[in-house]
């Protein structure tokens, strides 16, 4: 059973729980900054913290770290339900300050749960193990993220991962949306605010208008609503893989992002979203890199590599999680990837962490990807 445990760190919120805790515990102390959690403590059988209830709200400094001042108030955090458009929240493992814009929907395919034989996703060809996966429906959050918390989270969370094909006639050539990110349901820690712009991104003002009638106090314009119906095929989030070796935890999230045509043939190119997770106390290093990517045309490609995106991350118990996209085009509409990373331990072992083997689909009626985001 995991241990309750104070992480520290600017802008990383550490939650540690499992099924026997019966409240979350959420705080960060740094010395720029304070977050505590407005909301009944109750008794954390792992740790035997306890109290009553208590009102609190969490401080964020500004640049200079000498003075603090209030951000919001946690609200409670939904068991049930999605959240709305306009929800502010901390993000429970990164701890960037955003806002919600607008639901997916998606199915979570994990490997650590033993299905029954029935409505499972079959193995690809020569991926490892024979388990089928049972999927099951899992909500996700198109959101953005604070400008300001940008840098703070850039050595663990790439906040430039949601990319599109460039529409012009260089075929590898891609733009991104700076702030922009995906997350799932659990990792939202909801708070409310009374500023009329809590979120500094410059999408902001354009997607969502103050209404304090509302709850949340922000709605949707209707640029977000074209922005949204315009780029649905290239955003779309419909599956989620997720598989556990020796408490690292791999949880990969494919997109496609369309078709081009490249020397008399045709490139379909797909995004992937990686987060690597440590479950347990241990400190280890991400080494090594080993990808088959298989293609509907019959190829089967074998990648080895340093690291991922140019970097080792170290995961610990400070900083358990680290997050990236990557590209992979085929010269086929579909096809399937699985592989493994290479882990390393403080006395110099390794050992392999599968990483979950999952489609690439293109999308039946392949449109062109969008041209940017105008307005």
């Amino acid at each position: 059973m995991a241990a309750c445990a104070l992480r520290r760190g600017l802008l990383s919120t550490v939650s540690k729980y499992n099924k026997k805790h019966t409240q979350r515990i959420v705080s960060v102390v740094d010395s720029s900054s304070v977050f505590e959690v407005n909301r009944p403590r109750l008794q954390c059988r792992a740790c035997g913290l306890s109290g009553g209830v208590q009102q609190r709200r969490f401080m964020s400094s500004r640049p200079e770290g000498k003075i603090l001042e209030t951000v919001g108030v946690f609200e409670a955090v939904k068991q049930h339900g999605k959240y709305e458009t306009g929800q502010l929240f901390l993000h429970s493992v990164f701890g960037y300050r955003g806002i919600v814009l607008f639901p997916w929907h998606a199915r979570l395919y994990d490997r650590d749960i033993t299905p029954p034989m029935s409505d499972s996703k079959p193995e690809p060809p020569g991926a490892h193990g024979s388990k089928e996966v049972k999927g099951k429906t899992h909500t996700y959050y198109q959101v953005l993220i604070d400008t300001r918390d940008c840098p703070h989270i850039s050595q663990r969370s790439q906040t430039e991962a949601v990319t599109f094909l460039a529409n012009h006639d260089d075929s590898r050539a891609l733009y991104a949306i700076p702030g922009l990110d995906y997350v799932s349901h659990e990792d939202i820690l909801p708070y409310n605010s009374t500023e009329q712009a809590p979120i500094q991104h410059e999408l902001f003002e354009r997607f969502l208008m103050y209404n304090p009638a509302k709850s949340p106090p922000f709605t949707a314009r209707d640029t977000l609503k074209a922005w949204q119906e315009k780029n649905h095929p290239w955003l779309e989030l419909s599956d989620v893989h997720r598989e556990t070796t020796e408490n690292i935890r791999v949880t990969v999230i494919p997109f496609y992002m369309g078709m081009r045509e490249a020397q008399n043939s045709h490139v379909y190119w797909w995004r992937y979203c990686i987060r690597l997770e440590n479950m347990g106390n241990e400190v280890v290093q991400l080494r090594e890199r080993h990808w088959r990517i298989f293609s509907l045309s019959g190829t089967l490609e074998t990648v080895r590599g340093r690291g991922v995106v140019g970097r080792e991350p170290v995961l610990s118990k400070e900083q358990p999680a680290f997050q990236y996209s990557s590209h992979v085009s085929l010269q086929a509409p579909s096809g399937h990837m699985w592989g493994t990373f290479r882990i390393e331990r403080t006395d110099g072992s390794h050992f392999d962490v599968r990483i979950p083997p999952f489609s690439l689909e293109s999308n039946k009626d392949d449109k062109a990807p969008p041209a940017g985001y105008t307005f």
